[in-house]
């Protein structure tokens, strides 16, 4: 069992042990994991490092939004894909994955030094710098930036895969499998109508997949989705394509769908990698849902810092254990509620402009769970201090002269 991981709980399947390798070390996920989820149950948290001043990246969100935890998957050396999100990287016995732009290693990384140098280098440096000697351009200083620019690095040998492609027409394409997209897929299906749903994901959900509270039409969400994704899957007019995104909507109601069909297994074969869907659709319901919009302070970037969507995520469908969130948005009260029982520890700044830091049933359902609020206050920044980083807050006073930064308190997550 991962250092992290909770004995029960998730949509996982503890029974299926599944062994990957990061940056040559040995790690064990089991299946429903992805590439993130089993990294973080093992406790890894540095995952990559920024473009210019290879400052120490960590994993921030749990889907397509994840801007931090891009690695290369290698298969072989013709089969190697780089800047692949981590989060979308479905878990797969024997799996080997590589952290980018850094030398000679992840953890000590030479060209950190830029962070310290940071102002010395500001944005467009170069085209003011290395003006002279004239001939130093295309044979030192040239070679040496385009080296250095770019992320990952493409394999050099022909791509052995196969790919094809297929042309359909529906009533009606639903982008998305959420709460919303199925509903819509549901009610599209009941009035006869040919109905294509597609979702990036490997399982119909969206957001209900790390839900444990909600109910729809009464029923439990896990329930709801469980019964609407086998009456969908029973009708004939009914098309269903997981792993498959949406990438393009081009005029008359074309939509390029990109569907992976063999990304996620150890075994290639001999099947396609790829397809690709090229559907004409009479209606098109766009139900790609929402993200979170993080918080803005210095040292935000920190491994170990993550959005608390993301958390909730990882605690309730991955069964990620010892997390904290710390949150000033409404939504992510919701927090409060669930993770107690996941082990996770929390810990909340309420933003001065949030209704819930100042009453109403989401602050008493927070104060009910435990949960120590500090109303009015601000994360003004974190340091360093192994996987998790402390961060200072700084409590609103503005009549009041702020206090000196060793004066303030820090909160150890």
């Amino acid at each position: 069992m991962s250092p992290f991981r909770l004995p029960g709980g998730g949509r996982i399947d503890r029974g299926k042990p599944l062994r990957f390798r990061f940056d040559r070390r040995a790690y064990e996920g089991v299946a429903g994991d992805t590439l993130a989820s089993a990294l973080i149950a093992n406790g890894v948290h540095l995952v990559g490092r920024s473009f210019k001043y290879h400052r120490p990246r960590g994993i921030l969100a749990a889907g397509a939004d994840e801007p931090n935890a891009l690695v290369t998957v290698v298969r072989d050396d013709a089969r190697s894909a780089p800047n692949v999100r981590a989060t979308q990287v479905e878990l797969y016995d024997g799996l080997v994955a590589e952290s980018q732009n850094c030398w000679p290693s992840l953890a000590f990384d030479v060209s950190a030094v830029n962070d310290f140098v940071a102002p010395l280098i500001p944005a467009g440096f170069y085209y003011k710098t290395f003006m002279w000697p004239r001939a130093a351009w295309k044979r030192l200083y040239e070679p040496s930036i385009r080296a250095m620019a770019g992320l990952g690095r493409a394999p050099k040998l022909p791509d052995p895969d196969r790919y094809t492609r297929r042309y359909a027409h529906c009533d009606v394409l639903v982008i998305g499998a959420g709460p919303a997209g199925l509903a819509a897929a549901r009610a599209a299906a009941a009035s006869g109508a040919q109905v294509m749903l597609c979702d990036e994901q490997a399982e119909f959900g969206g957001s209900l997949l790390a839900a444990s509270d909600a109910l729809i039409d009464r029923k439990p969400a896990q329930v709801w989705l469980a019964e609407t994704v086998t009456a969908l899957s029973h009708r004939d007019n009914v098309t269903l394509l997981p792993r498959t995104t949406a990438f393009g909507y081009f005029p008359h109601n074309m939509i390029g769908l990109a569907e992976r069909l063999t990304d996620h297994l150890a075994d290639l074969q001999s099947a396609p990698r790829e397809r690709l869907w090229q559907v004409r659709a009479k209606e098109v319901v766009i139900a790609a849902g929402a993200i979170e919009r993080p918080l803005v302070f210095p040292g935000n970037d920190r491994p170990g810092i993550m959005l608390a969507d993301a958390a909730r995520t990882y605690a309730v469908r991955y069964a990620r254990a010892r997390a904290r969130a710390r949150c000033r948005h409404r939504a992510r009260w919701r927090l409060s509620g669930r993770d107690g029982p996941c082990g996770a520890r929390r810990e909340d700044c309420g933003h001065r402009g949030c209704a819930c830091a100042s009453g109403g049933p989401l602050h008493a359902a927070a104060v009910a769970a435990g949960l120590p609020i500090r109303a009015a206050t601000a994360v003004i920044g974190t340091r360093e201090g192994g996987a998790y980083r402390p961060s200072r807050c700084r409590k609103w006073r503005p009549t009041v002269r702020p206090a000196h930064p060793r004066q303030l308190p820090a909160i150890s997550c």
